[in-house]
């Protein structure tokens, strides 16, 4: 058994607004991981000093065997001398009890260790993924994400609190085994190394080979994770377009995938057992003959040689059991990699933090200043923007799907950055504004409002949750959405199910635009807020709508035509440019892209 080699790579570009790739060796990998987690060694030395107090513990009873044959049942005057005996067995039994308490100090110590360092490594894995951009976000499927966070780290939980126990146990007791070895006789503790030394660089090969296998291993699993997440939570759909067999077979291809790579990687690591057994069999009759020459000679007495292959027993023992901390080892070792991938990954968007500068309160003026944007080896989707809007002024955003409409929302709540251009927000630019301040003075009504599966005050305390439910019903009542609650058996403490899916498409939005109000932004960024609503409802949101963003600057993506009547302008997208800008009678009278759209949107609804 060899301890992991080191081996450095340049680590791999990720791919475009993807995450990094870790191409660390397998010691470099487990030093970044120690390191990332300090509570790993963190009264090490105890853990240690009651390892080796428990493994040492374990050569009493070859010692013991051995002073009974040759000074207990040889004793001068042909009798066993039962005192002897007797003494033996109680300290062998003593130093057993002892070194049983230290063996169950030493697990709790590890194990409490363990779990400390793996929850600060899921919380700096976990934090990370929040920093990175939406953009990076959507490279991974976001169950394979989860899985970087969950899975993966219980890989190295799995490794640390029981490989890891046991690669302290084995390594303490193929020394102690040694030592003593060498001191019965150090030319059979010479032929054991002997025997075993084509196992070891055996392994050392077979490491390299491993590591690449259960690399691979954790990458199918995190495909198959992401698989059936997306399958769980897409059921309707898979339902309504009856694709429940396709749905299937896919499952099934990402499980026979990982099914296969699991026994790739078993059957390497399997393959050092039968070694293993091999070699310690030729070694087991290698030192019961080369003993029996050794004591007719005079060289080690019958105890000795007894006590010896017991000690030979201790040798052979974590030798084979190295296929299974190897098996684990590997497995931990991928598992590290990947969250390492995630926190390699450097944020495109990054906060300036405490240098950040503050914004004050008030209406927001916005500007685009000669802003260009191209997503990740794409055609470039926003070229050349350069507008202003006005503090307090309400924006309709209108233009056929790939116009750049939502890149320019996302630049606006600096989902993403400008690839060329800046975006300010009173003068600053937003790349210098603290998030902190960005937030609690933007924040953005998504198409579809994510609810968490708790109350719906709860849902709506989220924006801000030191509000009471008096100031809740303040809130909904100043929307005009006073009707709308009291249809609710159980009004703030009605469950929404999880993602909301309790209350309708149309209520699920009402939510999200209370949770807004209750924020209390400056600017308010609306993204398709009344798209696949029912009438009424849309009458509700729309009467929300003018109550939130009266006197607060907001700007909305616009897929109905109600929404752009009612703004002081609107910014109309073609191709990537603001094609034309005015009110919607402006606009309607004019011909152009948006009298195009405006008389699709009469026949549509005609």
């Amino acid at each position: 058994m060899t301890a992991p080699t080191e081996e450095t790579a340049p680590e791999q570009e990720a791919p475009h607004g993807g995450l990094q790739r870790s191409r660390d060796g397998a010691l470099a990998t487990v030093r970044r991981g120690l390191r990332l987690s300090p509570e790993f060694a963190r009264g090490l030395w105890l853990t240690l000093l009651l390892a080796v107090v428990a493994t040492a513990g374990k050569v009493i009873v070859p010692i013991a065997i051995q002073q009974i044959i040759d000074r207990g049942l040889g004793a001068a005057g042909g009798g066993p001398d039962m005192d002897f005996v007797t003494t033996t067995v109680a300290l062998c039994a003593g130093t057993l009890a002892v070194t049983m308490v230290c063996a169950y100090l030493m697990n709790v110590r590890l194990y409490r260790a363990t779990e400390s360092a793996l929850a600060t490594l899921r919380r700096k894995a976990f934090r990370h993924v929040h920093d990175l951009s939406v953009l990076t976000q959507d490279s991974e499927r976001k169950g394979a994400l989860v899985a970087r966070v969950t899975a993966d780290v219980d890989q190295i939980s799995t490794f640390m609190q029981w490989g890891g126990l046991q690669l302290i146990v084995s390594v303490g007791q193929l020394v102690v085994a040694t030592v003593l070895m060498a001191v019965y006789s150090w030319e059979l503790t010479l032929l054991v190394w002997v025997c075993f030394l084509p196992l070891l660089f055996g392994a050392r090969w077979l490491q390299k080979l491993l590591s690449r296998a259960y690399l691979k291993v954790r990458e199918r699993t995190g495909d198959m994770l992401g698989a059936i997440g997306e399958t769980v939570m897409g059921a309707s759909v898979i339902r309504a377009h009856a694709t429940e067999e396709r749905t299937a077979r896919r499952i099934d291809t990402t499980v026979v995938a990982t099914r296969t790579a699991q026994v790739k990687a078993q059957r390497l690591s399997m393959a050092v057992s039968p070694f293993a057994e091999m070699i310690a069999a030729v070694g087991n009759a290698a030192v019961v003959v080369v003993g029996v020459l050794l004591g007719i000679g005079g060289s080690i007495t019958a105890g000795e040689l007894v006590a010896f292959l017991f000690l030979m027993t201790l040798f052979v023992a974590p030798m084979m059991m190295a296929t299974e901390i190897f098996n684990e080892a590997q497995n931990a070792i991928a598992g590290w990699r990947r969250v390492l991938g995630i926190l390699d990954t450097v944020p495109d968007i990054a906060d300036p933090g405490e240098a950040g500068v503050q914004l004050p309160r008030g209406p927001v003026e916005v500007r685009f200043a000669d802003v260009s944007y191209a997503y990740p080896g794409g055609p470039t989707v926003l070229d050349s923007v350069d507008e202003e809007i006005a503090p307090g002024t309400r924006i309709a955003v209108v233009g056929e799907t790939g116009s750049g409409k939502t890149t320019f929302v996302k630049l606006l709540t600096r989902l993403m950055d400008p690839a060329a251009g800046r975006v300010l927000v009173d003068g600053t630019d937003l790349r210098e504004v603290a998030f902190s301040s960005l937030r609690a003075r933007m924040v953005m009504v998504p198409q579809e409002g994510f609810l968490f599966d708790s109350s719906l005050g709860a849902n709506i305390r989220f924006a801000r949750p030191e509000a009471t439910d008096a100031e809740l019903e303040t809130a909904i009542g100043e929307l005009g959405l006073a009707d709308w609650l009291s249809t609710l058996a159980h009004g703030l403490d009605t469950p929404v199910g999880q993602r909301g899916e309790s209350l309708s498409a149309g209520e699920r939005q009402l939510v999200a635009l209370v949770r807004a109000y209750v924020a209390d932004p400056d600017l308010l960024v609306l993204d398709e807020a009344t798209s696949a609503v029912d009438p009424d409802t849309e009458v509700r949101i729309q009467r929300a709508l003018d109550r939130l963003t009266r006197g607060r600057t907001s700007v909305a993506i616009a897929h109905r035509l109600s929404t752009a009547e009612a703004a002081d302008e609107v910014l109309v997208f073609d191709a990537g440019r603001v094609a034309q800008r005015g009110t919607h009678g402006e606009l309607v009278a004019r011909p152009g892209v948006y009298a195009d759209l405006y008389a699709s949107w009469v026949r549509s609804s005609a």
